[in-house]
Formats: structure tokens, C-alpha cells, sequence
């Protein structure tokens, strides 16, 4: 059967931190200067798809990978990690069952596509190194829990760790020089707190100017603020997150989550020379969120930023009238609103002109999302 072609199939979802992970303590083995916590977003919105095939006939091929139909780099040192430790672990199943055909020494063929704008400040990353371990897993049949698997896909992108779950996801960010403690773990499933809702605003599908990569080495290496925010700020927000997610305390979830943004770009801000993610329109979108929970007399919306201009909006979706209605009634000729979206337009909150003309003029897309579940096995092969 030498010719004969094993695969599988997995999608994996996107993540959106809500306690940032920036600056690593290890940069060959991904090992992060501080824990994270995210929030897994619906796969139905934002994924990646991945098949993982192997087989004798493509002797003399090496491995391949493809990403959006266009031949992909695999030779880099963090797939290379993962496709090392992966084999590693198939060949000792090989070992110890000598029956099982070797799958470990046949060369690979990936094939993955994404359902959203790589490297535009999305994810992808997360998500395409968390299907990239997944589906190889099952195609080696590897009896891993996610927990063991995000000790390999960290090493691919240290917040891919986290799309190995739904729902509420840590990555506790450990101590050890070997980094066997630096791992994602569940701290709620997305039944634990369904209602909660994502507005994306996508500013710009375009690459970023500075890569994290590059962006964060620059941060632990020049900013005074970080060490702050290492020592001081990362472990209280951390205890206040899980304290709200546990008890789905919307406005403890929601402070954290702008506080801690905000810590990170200021941290950006602070290294030198200084990195600027956020943009103006980035800036009206905080201001928006501000005018909606003045508005509502509490806190029911709450921004973040990644390393991307993009604004994304957490909210429970009881609040779904003042939130999507204020943003849907300035960009309702935007695409991506999902049916129903217009019906809020009632509930809407006005705005400052030049907040309003700045949203307009900025934001390309638009996606509404919500928590949702971690990586699925699939029947729709790519390969």
C-alpha cells in the first residue's frame, strides 16, 4: 500500500485576548514573560481549516505546505518545532506497536485556508498553528489532551496555545526553563457564559507595519513601563478575570479587558522608539464604547486591541440594541452585518461628529461573532 494516502481534517477557531500576552522570556521555546486569558470565538465566523495527509508516494517531496491555494514557507524554526515534536511523538506509538504502519518517517502535505484576512491583526496565526497541531495529531493518532497539544503548538505561536479550547481559555505562563509548565488550560466552557457577543471592526486588512514577533522583543528590551506591567499588572488582572468569568460579572470582565488593552499599547507606546498599533480610528472606537456606556449608565461594552488597529467589542447580547445599533447605524452599508443587525438601528447612541465620520471613514468590514467552541474534526478534506 505504498501509495496509499492517510489524512484528517480539523478546523480551529480565533482567539481574542483579554489579558494580553506580550514579550517572551524564551524566544526558542515561545515561553511568555507573562500568564493570558482569551475568549474563543465562533467558528462559524472566524476559522481555520487544516488537512494533514502523509504517504510513501510523496518520497523525494519533502514536506509541503499550502495556505490560501499559495505555496507556504515550511521550513521556518516554529513549524519546524512543531513538526518535529509531532513525529517525535508518532514514532514512539511506532516503537512500542511495531504494527502500526510509519506514518512518522512519510512526508507531509498541508493544506490550509482561512475563512478571514491573514495578518491583518486577526489571529491567524493562533489559529492556523492550533489546526496545523490538531490535524496532525489525529492524523497520527497521538492520544493528547489539548493541554498536551498546546505545549507543542505554543512553540508554533505562543496565543495558538489557546485555540486548542472554547470558550474561556488561560495560558498560564509557568517558570520552568524547559517550559513544560507554560501550557493552556479551560477556565470556563463557552456554555459557562454563551451570551457573550464580538463586534469586530476591521480597520485594515492590510499587513501591520511592525510584526508582534519583532514588536514585542523591542517592548521587554526598552520599555520601563512593561516591567510594571509584568510584575504588578498582568497578575492582578489575571485573578480579577477569572473571578468575573466565574461569575459572569459583565463589568468586572469588562474593566479588566480595557484596562489591560490599554496597558499594552502603553507599554508599545513606551518603547523606543515607540510602536503604534492603535490609529485614529482605532481611538473613536474607544470613544464610542465610552459614549455607549455613559449611555447605559453602566458598563455593557468593552474594546480591546491586539497588535492591529482592528477594534473589537465584547458585550452580552441582552445589550445587543445600544451596541450593534450605535456602530450598525453609522456603517450599515458595511459589509458583514448579520440579518437583524439594521433592528437595532432604534436603540442607537448619538455620537461626537468627528468620532462618527472617523468610524465611517475607517472601517472596511465587519464581523459579529460570539464565544464559541475549540478545534472540530472535519469531513471536508482540503487534500
Amino acid at each position: 500500500m505504498a501509495d496509499k494516502i492517510y489524512k484528517a481534517s480539523t478546523t480551529a477557531p480565533v482567539n481574542i485576548a483579554v489579558v494580553k500576552y506580550w514579550g517572551k522570556r524564551d524566544a526558542k521555546l515561545n515561553l511568555p514573560t507573562n500568564s493570558s486569558l482569551s475568549v474563543t470565538l465562533s467558528q462559524a465566523d472566524l476559522r481555520t481549516l487544516t488537512t494533514a495527509t502523509c504517504s510513501a508516494s510523496y518520497e523525494g517531496q519533502g514536506d509541503v505546505l499550502i495556505l490560501n491555494g499559495e505555496p507556504s514557507d515550511i521550513t521556518g524554526a516554529r513549524t519546524q518545532a512543531c513538526l518535529r515534536e509531532l513525529r517525535a511523538r508518532r514514532a514512539a506509538l511506532e516503537k512500542e506497536n511495531p504494527s502500526l504502519p510509519k506514518l512518522s518517517t512519510m512526508p507531509l502535505r498541508i493544506v490550509t485556508e482561512n475563512n478571514f484576512p491573514t495578518a491583518a491583526g486577526l489571529a491567524s496565526s493562533a489559529a492556523g498553528f492550533a489546526a496545523l497541531v490538531r490535524a496532525i495529531a489525529d492524523l497520527y493518532e497521538l492520544p493528547s489532551s489539548p493541554t498536551e497539544l498546546s505545549l507543542i503548538a505554543r512553540q508554533g505561536s505562543g496565543s495558538a496555545c489557546r485555540s486548542l479550547f472554547g470558550g474561556y481559555v488561560a495560558w498560564r505562563g509557568g517558570e520552568q526553563d524547559d517550559g513544560l509548565d507554560s501550557k493552556a488550560v479551560e477556565v470556563a466552557p463557552a456554555s459557562h457564559w454563551p451570551n457573550m457577543k464580538a463586534l469586530i471592526l476591521v480597520v485594515s486588512a492590510s499587513k501591520k507595519g511592525v510584526s508582534s514577533t519583532s514588536g514585542m522583543q523591542q517592548t521587554v528590551a526598552t520599555s520601563d513601563l512593561f516591567k510594571g506591567r509584568i510584575a504588578n499588572v498582568v497578575p492582578a488582572h489575571m485573578d480579577k478575570m477569572e473571578a468575573a468569568i466565574r461569575d459572569r460579572d459583565f463589568a468586572g470582565f469588562a474593566e479588566v479587558t480595557m484596562k489591560d488593552s490599554n496597558s499594552f499599547h502603553s507599554c508599545c507606546s513606551d518603547t523606543y522608539p515607540p510602536i503604534y498599533y492603535m490609529n485614529d480610528v482605532s481611538r473613536a472606537a474607544v470613544r464610542a464604547v465610552e459614549a455607549i456606556n455613559a449611555a447605559a449608565g453602566k458598563t455593557i461594552a468593552a474594546y480591546t486591541f491586539d497588535a492591529g488597529p482592528n477594534a473589537v467589542v465584547y458585550y452580552l447580547e441582552e445589550n445587543s440594541g445600544p451596541v450593534v445599533g450605535t456602530f450598525n447605524s453609522i456603517l450599515a452599508g458595511t459589509d458583514g452585518w448579520k440579518e437583524g443587525a439594521q433592528a437595532h438601528a432604534s436603540a442607537a447612541v448619538p455620537l461626537d461628529e468627528a468620532v462618527s465620520s472617523l468610524i465611517k471613514g475607517g472601517v472596511s468590514r465587519i464581523i459579529m461573532t460570539g464565544v464559541g467552541e475549540g478545534p472540530i474534526k472535519s469531513e471536508q478534506h482540503l487534500a
